[in-house]
């Protein structure tokens, strides 16, 4: 490299070009750069999360948990929704970009004439963060898949499968099974495996028991049960917890939550009673089911971009009912199954507006419309972008109506930003 990005602008930059393709998976080039760096295992304990849905939330859980227990914890997630430093965390703070722009030279320097993606970058650079700094637990999200993700160059103690649906499936496979085969993937040998919903694919289950590993199954092994509107329960064989409801809104929120304790309780290392109700309470992350108030309209802004996310989302509206109409902004990409979300949300979404989102994956607001034909959302509004399509809906609501803004983390981005921008 002649000339040597300063900022992390520009290293962000650097790195979007060094590859030519998004998506290459595979591990062979991140083994070969992770030796060169020197990396081992980025904490005592490492716990990787997978899934169609639900990553995020139960990283998040994870982290909040083991940070109430005192643990020092590294939490890295992808994508980010307004700055890059969201992807990695040390101790729940976002890490600076002098320490990101330093780990990505220390990657630059170590990866010789190997090409690298994006992902991968920030994958080892997080890596080479977590290495350095005395970690008790270090929490993985993968990208995409699992048994290809460049996270999955790291052997984890736990293993946890949110969900398995449709989604990526030109790189993943058409049905759940061949999904759930390659999310399986970060599954190790005699480690267990945390499986987050009720009903996983059967590829994922082979997967657990080809490899000796111990699968602890939601409604088989532990159980989350609503107690109250204040209260839930947790509970396995040998123990039973009442904790608060997440703060993270919506019904799904549970089950994340569960996962999270599954994962922590098969670690060998004991967490405190109090760190779990004290981790549920404190998790916080953007963009799912985020509230806010504007002039009396509830706008709830969220990442959800599938047809299993959209059917979550629907049963969240219709357990918090709202006097008025629901809205929904909705932006999708256009490798997205838009026609199976806007099914999924057909029964609780009043009026559509459709926006545009720009990029290589984005499409424009009638190039979706196009794809809607024959649902509900067949002659919605539009707006080119969803700033537009947010202040076009504000402007025709009245107070005790709502506004869904969904369909992408992009989509969740541009509405956070006008949001603020308008306080």
């Amino acid at each position: 490299m002649t000339d040597t990005p300063a900022t992390l602008a520009d290293w962000l930059t650097f790195i979007e070009r060094q590859h030519p393709a998004t998506i290459d998976m595979g591990l062979e080039r991140v083994r070969t750069v992770a030796a060169a760096l020197g990396l081992g295992a980025p904490a005592q304990r490492t716990i990787t999360v997978a899934g169609t849905n639900g990553k995020g939330s139960t990283v998040a859980f994870i982290e909040a948990i083991a940070r109430e227990a005192g643990w020092k914890t590294g939490a890295y997630t992808s994508p980010h929704l307004l700055r890059y430093n969201e992807r990695v965390r040390i101790d729940g703070q976002e890490v600076t970009d002098d320490a990101l722009v330093a780990a990505f030279a220390a990657v630059e320097a170590a990866r010789g004439e190997t090409t690298l993606t994006y992902f991968e970058y920030g994958t080892l650079a997080a890596l080479h963060l977590f290495a350095g700094a005395g970690l008790d637990l270090a929490v993985l999200e993968v990208g995409l898949g699992g048994r290809l993700d460049a996270v999955n160059i790291v052997d984890a103690d736990v293993a946890v499968i949110t969900t398995v649906d449709i989604d990526h499936a030109e790189w993943l496979g058409e049905d759940r099974e061949a999904i759930g085969a390659e999310k399986a993937g970060i599954i190790r040998g005699w480690k267990p495996a945390v499986l987050g919903e009720i009903d996983p694919p059967s590829s994922v289950l082979q997967r657990a028991y080809l490899v000796g590993a111990n699968a602890i199954r939601a409604g088989s092994d532990y159980f989350c049960e609503p107690i109250d509107a204040q209260r839930w329960r947790w509970r396995d064989v040998a123990t039973r917890m009442e904790l608060p409801l997440p703060a993270l809104a919506g019904p799904v929120q549970l089950a994340n939550a569960g996962a999270a304790i599954a994962a922590l309780r098969a670690l060998d290392r004991p967490v405190p009673r109090a760190a779990y109700a004290g981790g549920i309470a404190a998790a916080r992350i953007a963009g799912r089911l985020q509230h806010f108030d504007h002039e009396g309209v509830a706008v709830l802004v969220d990442v959800g971009h599938n047809p299993q996310a959209a059917t979550a989302l629907g049963r969240a509206l219709r357990a918090d009912p709202v006097a008025g109409r629901t809205h929904a902004v909705y932006a999708a990409l256009q490798d997205k199954d838009a026609a199976g979300v806007v099914r999924a949300l057909a029964e609780t979404v009043t009026d559509w507006t459709l926006a545009g989102l720009d990029g290589v994956r984005g499409q424009d607001a009638p190039a979706l419309a196009a794809r809607l034909a024959g649902t509900v959302a067949a002659g919605a509004a539009q707006a080119p972008t969803v700033a537009a399509a947010l202040a076009q809906v504000l402007a025709q609501a009245e107070a005790g109506d709502r506004v869904l803004v969904f369909g992408s983390f992009h989509a969740a981005a541009q509405a956070l930003q006008w949001l603020d921008s308008t306080r």
